[in-house]
């Protein structure tokens, strides 16, 4: 049976053009269905993503990664049906490193669900997880040539600013709430996460 985690919606929404996705937390059962969704990706996808040229997932890093879920790591599905049962539409996620207050967020949007809503719907769903478990920041690296996905953190109330050691990035940042001590830490980055 799926493992639900507290605070995480397990809902069905329905996105700006009437289609309905499935809003539930990541699970290291979803490894199949991640790869699937790498590669549905296409290059200019993958670029955006991982910002660089991935044409195959490291997968020993995404197992690892799926193992930290509840610890380190906290991650949103979107899914629709499909014919071997579900088909993932978007993801969200979260890594807590060094600093047990702060985390890295990314995000990925099926190409057919792009400009749907589904990015806002994920995001503000990593949001308030995030808020609700005493984190006090949320930041993201974002290509500068990713307009859509800087417009979306801009409207989410983001900070945006030029990367000092990288011109073609852009650091998002967004204050949750006030700093809390917490239990998770070590070295962490969703730069190289399946979607």
């Amino acid at each position: 049976m799926p493992t639900t985690v507290p605070g995480i919606p397990d809902t069905d929404v329905t996105l700006r053009d009437g289609r309905v996705v499935h809003l539930r937390a990541m699970r290291p059962s979803d490894e199949s269905e991640l790869l699937q969704a790498f590669e549905r990706m296409g290059p200019d996808a993958r670029y955006m993503r991982f910002m660089r040229a991935v044409r195959e997932p490291n997968m020993p890093r995404l197992r690892r990664t799926l193992a930290s879920l509840g610890q380190t790591m906290v991650g949103i599905l979107a899914t629709v049906p499909a014919a071997d049962g579900f088909d993932i539409a978007g993801s969200a996620v979260f890594v807590i490193g060094n600093d047990p207050s702060t985390c890295e967020f990314a995000i990925s949007v099926a190409a057919d669900y792009g400009g749907a809503g589904l990015g806002r719907t994920l995001m503000t769903s990593l949001i308030d997880f995030a808020r609700g478990h005493a984190l006090h920041e949320m930041e993201g690296f974002v290509l500068a040539s990713n307009q859509p996905m800087l417009r979306l953190a801009k409207g989410l109330g983001f900070s945006i600013a030029r990367d000092p050691e990288d011109g073609t990035v852009q650091i998002c940042r967004l204050r949750l709430g006030d700093p809390q001590p917490g239990s998770a830490t070590g070295p962490a980055t969703t730069r190289g996460i399946a979607p």
